[in-house]
């Protein structure tokens, strides 16, 4: 029983995880302008994400623009947009699989032990999911910190984190959360008896007194 709570808990974690993933990889605010400096106009806010780059005015307009091409991208933002990508349809396709293997559900059968590794294998695959996401937001959040400390970057072009890869790492890391409860759901073992075990055949013959 408390295996089968330990993977409902880990399920909920990783689909609230996958839902994370695909709200930051959507959202354009990966970057937003920084004011450092001189630049202390803020009537203006530029963001920049994976698909578009929006213009947020002081009076509420929002203004965006998708990229026209991807073959005029930065190589890193290419990188970054394809490992999402993986990251969610690899965490989706641990869930199906984690699905069948959950006690909760009859997709996979009876049989426990078979159920139990299919659960595993899900959350095995939620890993490595998680970890494509990772490294994809940990990469763009590099490529932002160098080009904020890069002296020949202009101040009025310089960027911090946005609100969006906060949410992607959240996403990351619940995921694995998720998938390390639902890997960890593996069958054990059989216990053996501690006591000893008599190979003697029972005696058939009966005492007469």
């Amino acid at each position: 029983m408390a295996n089968s709570g330990l993977q409902i808990l880990g399920f909920a974690l990783s689909l609230l995880g996958l839902i994370g993933l695909i709200i930051g990889t959507m959202l354009p605010q990966w970057k937003m302008s920084a004011y450092v400096g001189d630049n202390i106009i803020t009537a203006i806010s530029m963001y920049s994400g994976l698909w578009m780059s929006c213009a947020f005015q002081s009076t509420g307009q929002i203004q965006c623009k998708a990229y026209d091409s991807i073959l005029q991208l930065d190589s890193s933002l290419q990188a970054t947009r394809a490992l999402m990508i993986l990251g969610i349809i690899v965490t989706g396709a641990g869930l199906g699989v984690a699905t069948m293997g959950m006690k909760c559900t009859t997709c996979g059968g009876d049989d426990k032990t078979k159920k139990s590794r299919i659960a595993m294998a899900g959350g095995i695959i939620l890993l490595i999911g998680a970890l494509a996401a990772i490294v994809a937001c940990s990469w763009y959040a590099h490529n932002i910190i160098r080009e904020f400390y890069n002296p020949f970057t202009p101040v009025n072009t310089k960027y911090e984190f946005g609100s969006a890869i906060f949410i992607a790492w959240a996403g990351s890391f619940l995921d694995v959360i998720g998938g390390g409860m639902l890997a960890a759901s593996c069958p054990r073992g059989k216990s053996k008896p501690s006591y000893p075990i008599s190979n003697r055949p029972p005696s058939s013959s009966k005492e007469y007194v």
